[in-house]
């Protein structure tokens, strides 16, 4: 599943795109050490297939290799955090 990736310079966005639709999920920057995921979408089709996690998941890994902290005020990857205690490591 390819996971693409875009930097705005002060805020970026993970996403999956299909066939059947598109999983986004965005943060800002706080800083250079701090990332705020402030949202996440699945389109309808995907939902329940777990892309929103898979997004979560990238963006932890991408983070925890960049040595940065994430704030989850996302609802959806606030919950995905609680479900993955392995990625407390990377929370601010």
């Amino acid at each position: 599943m390819q996971v693409d990736f875009e930097d705005g310079g002060t805020s970026g966005r993970y996403t999956i795109r299909t066939k059947d639709g598109e999983a986004v999920s965005t943060f800002s920057k706080a800083g250079e050490k701090i990332i705020i995921i402030d949202h996440t979408e699945v389109d309808d089709a995907l939902r329940g297939l777990g892309y929103g996690e898979v997004l979560i998941e990238h963006i932890v890994t991408d983070m925890r290799a960049q040595g940065k902290k994430i704030v989850p005020l996302c609802p959806f990857a606030a919950s995905q955090f609680r479900k993955h205690p392995e990625w407390a490591d990377v929370l601010n």
